[in-house]
């Protein structure tokens, strides 16, 4: 116990010297994806815990910008809690995040959180914070420690959300069932092969319809699942939300997202290929993640 301790307390001082001077590119509405994995530790155990997290930023106020966070949720181990009323702060224009409140467990038990998260590094279209802070439940108080990615889905913007525009086109590229580094395709360049749709990063409303086309040489399906991170071996667990059913090349399928939350889709025969869809309340349809590399219309 007092080893995990001091791991714990080592891995907060690290985390201190790769924090640098930038900071997230984050503004007032705007969609993230906060999402990673780390350790719950008591005095008497070690529990492995995940966070996945749907925020929409809010009003700005000096350096400080309120946002909401519209779904999610946190694990300990195999249990899983649902946002019940969490509220969270970018503060020093994304340089730290603070989230508190309500989370509730599958049996309907409240548990309380707080968490505080430091910048650590960032790309163009994501950031890495290391998390610390508290889950308290009704029998323990765990001390936690994350790395988390926070991902920026575009900013949102006001455009018109009649039926026929509400609709989405996604394209499964040419050679996506060869993953990244298969050069067995004659004539595939994959030299700069970055993605396997032509959108993987949505934000929508609930009742968007998606149709998947199928540009590759073979038979591809598109489903739904929770995202098991870190395990190379069986990287997510079909939930049963989505299944477009099998798309045979050339052909297409038809998807409704109805519900709020957090969709991660992905092809269960190639398990590199993923998208991530946001469906929020009162977001207008926007889609992110365009390639240059996509194949067809």
């Amino acid at each position: 116990m007092k080893f995990a301790i001091s791991l714990l307390a080592l891995l907060v001082v690290f985390s201190g010297y790769l924090f640098n001077e930038s900071f997230a590119e984050v503004s007032e509405n705007q969609a993230f994806l906060l999402e990673g994995s780390g350790f719950a530790v008591t005095e008497e155990q070690i529990k492995f815990t995940e966070i996945d997290l749907g925020l929409s930023s809010q009003d700005q106020r000096g350096s400080t910008i309120n946002f909401v966070i519209e779904d999610g949720f946190i694990t300990l181990d195999d249990e899983e809690f649902i946002i019940s009323e969490l509220e969270g702060k970018f503060l020093r224009e994304g340089r730290y995040i603070r989230i508190n409140g309500n989370i509730e467990s599958s049996t309907g038990l409240d548990t309380t959180i707080s968490f505080f998260g430091r910048l650590v590094a960032e790309s163009k279209d994501a950031a890495v914070y290391g998390f610390t802070g508290r889950i308290t439940t009704t029998d323990d108080t765990y001390k936690i420690i994350y790395t988390t990615k926070l991902s920026s889905l575009t900013k949102i913007e006001e455009i018109s959300t009649n039926s026929e525009e509400s609709d989405l086109k996604i394209h499964i590229l040419e050679g996506s069932s060869a993953q990244k580094t298969d050069n067995t395709i004659p004539g595939l360049d994959t030299t700069n092969y970055l993605r396997f749709f032509s959108i993987d990063r949505l934000s929508i409303e609930p009742g968007t319809t998606i149709t998947f086309v199928n540009d590759d040489i073979v038979s591809h399906s598109i489903i739904s699942g929770k995202e098991n991170y870190g395990d190379r071996y069986d990287p997510f667990t079909p939930d049963g939300r989505i299944s477009t059913g099998d798309i045979a090349p050339g052909e297409s399928a038809t998807i409704t997202i109805d519900g709020l939350g957090i969709y991660k889709l992905y092809d269960p025969d190639y398990i590199w290929m993923k998208i991530e869809a946001v469906s929020f309340p009162n977001v207008d349809n926007i889609t992110v993640g365009t390639t240059n590399n996509q194949q067809g219309n």
